[in-house]
Order: structure tokens, then sequence, then C-alpha cells
């Protein structure tokens, strides 16, 4: 799954103290739809949160505005949500769907992403109920965040739990990315090799290590460039990339079904040794699922960029059903066709695999726009981990000598200002992500275990519970059980899929 985020962050370790923001909650994100006046866009922005510290209960809500400048605030329509859904949750994951269909067989695997999507709609459908309160359509109060909703409906703690999940999907897609930078440029040393040398040449092993410490050393350099997280471009960047290399996935493995002759595969899906072993590949195979689709925590905040009339609401899930079904559709072909064109030799990533080997420069094109997409995808993700991080020291030591910024001037450059903290925190954080990725450098089961991890917490949990109190739902009713049932079914669902990718990444470490 991926989060379309823009411009917003802004930390305030790069303020005076006398300037820093004094509340509580931490920028998470903020979406800037099609059409948003720029003269508004402070107002704006600063309205997804992930964490508090104090002790009161405050709430992020709208007060009553100037319908003009309301509307000139909020100009998203039915469209710009939906493209804003497809491009956050198309992206790396969609690189193991063929691998998942191969573990799952040629019926369980399409019938696996159909249900993940319908569980998914379901569960979006819920949330879109509850960005406004108390009437569902009108308010007044808006929720602009899944934790700021959180944090309203069930209480500061949980809260608290909602941004843990968070900060553990974010910090785990920055090394996801990092594992799979690594697979794509090895992937285009490989397929250079093998054009030049013939698909059966002994190309060599690639360093893997070094590769992704390369890697690491670019994010500690990008990390330190100012206002980074504030170039709205990066995010339009990945999105295109993110769809270019999807596609020519899919393409690929059309091209070679047809080549082939006939369709791959079989009922069951890849043997193995024993019935145990195959049930942990069916584990496995459910959370790289499980990690493709949910959106929760991007949902509200495009459901702020939405005008009105008709409802945000009624926008919202008529987007959401348009997104499902257009995602679910490209996710069929592109698991399909891959299963088809490999059948048991799958490839865990469809683009590094090596399943394809010509043409070599699309090949080398594709895993090219992998690189470019997961640079700024890290950054992405990584900006809202140090915007927290930056906000909590500014504003427990605001004396500090560490959070000044120090003026260099250096040649040719323009002056540059240093920030000691900055600097010693993100390097620190990279280090740490590049040292992770390196112990477990698996594809598959890393992105198994942040799909395993995020599914119900963040995708269905949190959402059915702000349901059922934005519905105010009484316990032990009717619908109450069975929003409950719902819930508990999808926690069996994420558990045994954790416990499968749990194994899978041991028996790799092993190996």
């Amino acid at each position: 799954m991926e989060y379309l985020a823009i411009s917003g962050l802004k930390s305030d370790i790069d303020l005076p103290p006398e300037e820093r923001d004094s509340k509580d909650d931490i920028p998470l994100k903020t979406l800037i739809a099609v059409g948003i006046n720029t003269d508004d866009r402070e107002e704006y922005e600063d309205t997804a949160f992930l964490m508090t510290n104090s002790e009161s209960l405050e709430v992020e809500h709208s007060p009553p505005e100037d319908p003009v400048q309301e509307l000139s605030k909020r100009t998203g329509t039915i469209w710009t949500a939906t493209a804003h859904i497809i491009t956050g949750v198309i992206g790396a994951g969609v690189l193991s769907l063929a691998w998942s269909t191969a573990q799952l067989g040629w019926i369980a695997g399409p019938l696996s992403m159909t249900l993940f999507a319908l569980i998914t709609l379901v569960s979006t459908l819920f949330l879109c109920e509850c960005y406004m309160t108390p009437d569902p359509e009108y308010g007044p109060i808006r929720h602009r965040s899944l934790t700021g909703a959180v944090k309203f409906f069930l209480g500061e703690k949980k809260q608290k739990i909602c941004a843990i999940f968070v900060l553990e999907s974010l910090y785990g897609t920055a090394i996801a990315y990092t594992i799979t930078v690594t697979e794509s440029v090895s992937a285009i040393q490989k397929s250079n090799c093998y054009h030049n040398e013939g698909h059966n040449a002994d190309c060599g092993r690639v360093n893997t290590n070094m590769l992704m410490l390369i890697f690491g050393v670019v994010q500690i350099v990008v990390s330190q460039i100012p206002d980074f997280h504030n170039m709205a471009w990066l995010s339009i960047v990945a999105a295109v990339m993110s769809f270019t290399y999807a596609f020519i996935g899919l393409a690929l493995g059309l091209a070679k079904v047809i080549g082939n002759g006939m369709v791959m595969g079989s009922i069951s899906g890849v043997p193995a040794d024993s019935g145990v072993e195959k049930l942990w590949l069916v584990f496995q195979g459910i959370a790289d699922i499980a990690f493709a689709y949910p959106y929760s925590v991007i949902l509200l905040e495009i459901q702020d960029t939405l005008k009105s009339p008709p409802s945000e609401k009624q926008t919202m899930k008529k987007a959401s059903r348009i997104s499902i079904v257009t995602t679910t559709i490209f996710y069929l072909c592109c698991g399909c066709f891959g299963y088809a064109a490999f059948g048991d030799k799958t490839p865990g990533n469809l683009l590094t695999g090596f399943g394809f080997y010509e043409p070599y420069w699309l090949v080398d094109y594709a895993n090219t726009c992998i690189i470019l997409h997961l640079v700024g995808g890290y950054q992405i993700f990584s900006q809202v981990i140090f915007a927290l991080v930056e906000r909590w020291f500014a504003a427990k030591y605001p004396n500090s000598a560490l959070g000044k910024n120090l003026e260099l001037k250096l040649p040719v450059f323009a002056g540059f200002e240093l920030n000691i903290f900055r600097l010693v925190f993100r390097t620190a954080y990279v280090v740490s992500v590049t040292g992770i990725a390196m112990l477990f450098p698996y594809f598959n089961q890393v992105l198994g275990m942040l799909g395993a991890l995020n599914f119900w917490s963040l995708g269905i949990y949190f959402p059915v519970e702000i349901y059922i109190v934005q519905k105010k739902i009484g316990a032990w009713t009717r619908k109450w059980v069975l929003l409950e049932v719902f819930s508990f079914i999808c926690l069996v669902i994420s558990i045994v899929a954790l416990i499968g990718s749990i194994e899978g990444l041991i028996k790799a470490k092993l190996s």
C-alpha cells in the first residue's frame, strides 16, 4: 500500500523558540486536491495528526466559516478523490501479487484479492461516515485524519496505539523500499549482463549489501535537503513512476502468456514438500495481498479536500467504490497474467526475478522507474517521523544548542543552515533502516509482515470502532455483534498472515 503525501510538513526545529507551534499533535501529511487556492494553503495544511503529549482531549474541528472561503479551501471532486486513492494504493505491493497468486492457485488467488477488496471497501465506507460529527453530512466537527478521529471517538490511549501502528508502518515501509531498490539495481546489472552474454550466462552475484549502503548514503544526503517535505512535485513523480512500472509488469506478463501459447499454473498453486509448508506459503501469499490494499490512513485526509454539495460523505463513498473496483481489476490482471506466464516458477518480484529477459531495455526502464519512485517515496514516509521527533525535541529542549540552526557558507553554493540534531537523528534513522534491511533482505516476507501488522489494526479495527461510536450502536445489539464478528474474522486473517510471514522470514534467514 502507498500513501500519497504532498506538502505540509514543517518541523518546529526549523523555527526559533518563540515561533514554535504549541500544539501537541504532530502533522502527518496534507493532501492537496486539484484546484485548491494557494492563498488558503497555510490554513489548510497541518490538519493530520499523529499523537499527543497532553493530558487533555483536544479536538481538531472546523468552526463556522464564510461559505465562499470554505468553498475556496475544498475544491476536490469525485475524480480528484479517486485519483488520490488509486495513486495512494498502487505501488510496490503490486510487484508481489503474481507470486501471491502462485502460492494460492487459480481459484484461491483471484478469490482472495476480490475478498480483500470487499473487506477494504466495507471498512472505508464505515470511515467515510465518520468525517463529520455529530451529523455525518453537516457536522459541524470535521475529523481530518485517522489518528485525530481515533482520539475524538476512542480516547487518547487508543490514539497513541494507533500512532504506534502508523509509525511502524512508515518505518517498515522505508525498510521495504530499501530492499526493493536494491533488487531493482541488481536486476538492471544482471539484465545487461544477460543481454550481452546470453540468458544462460553466469552473471555472478551482486553485492546487495554494498548497494544498500550506497542507497543509505543517498538517503542521508537527501534527508538533509531544506524544505524537502514541501516539494509537491515529488509525489507526482512517484505516482507516475508507480503506474509506469506496474503497467510494464502487466504488459510483459500478457506478452509472455501470448508467447507461450498457453496458460500456466494450477488450481492448487505452487506444490510444496509437505502440507505444513504449503500452509506457510499460503499464509505468506495472503499477507502480501493484505499489504497491497488498505488506505484508511489517508482516507479522511482525502475526504477533507472535497467540496460540497453533494456531501463529502456521498462523494467519498462513490470515489471509494470506483477506486476499489479499478484497483482490483488492475491487481487481478497483474497477479493472474504473471502467474499464467510463469506458473510454478513465478518470481517473488515480477520485475526483478528474471522471468523476463527481453526486451532488456524495457526491463531496465521498469526497474529505473521503481528506483525513482522509491527514492522519493522513502522520504515521503520518513519526513513524517522526522517531523514527529524533531518537534518533540524542540518542545522538550527549547534552548538546546543542538536544536539551533547554524549558518554555513560554502564556496559556490548559497548559504546553508545546518541543524546538529537534525543531522544526527536523520543520519541515525537511515542507518537503522539500512541495517535492518541488510539483516532481512527478503522482499515478499517483509511486505507480508507489514501487510499483516497493519491490515487489521489500521484498516479494520479502528474504522469499525469509530463507526460504532459515531452511530451510537449499543453493545450486544445485532449490528454491534455483526461488526465485531467482521473485525474478529479480519483479526484472524491478520494473525495467520503474520505467522506465515514470520515463518518465511526465519526460514529465509536460516537458509
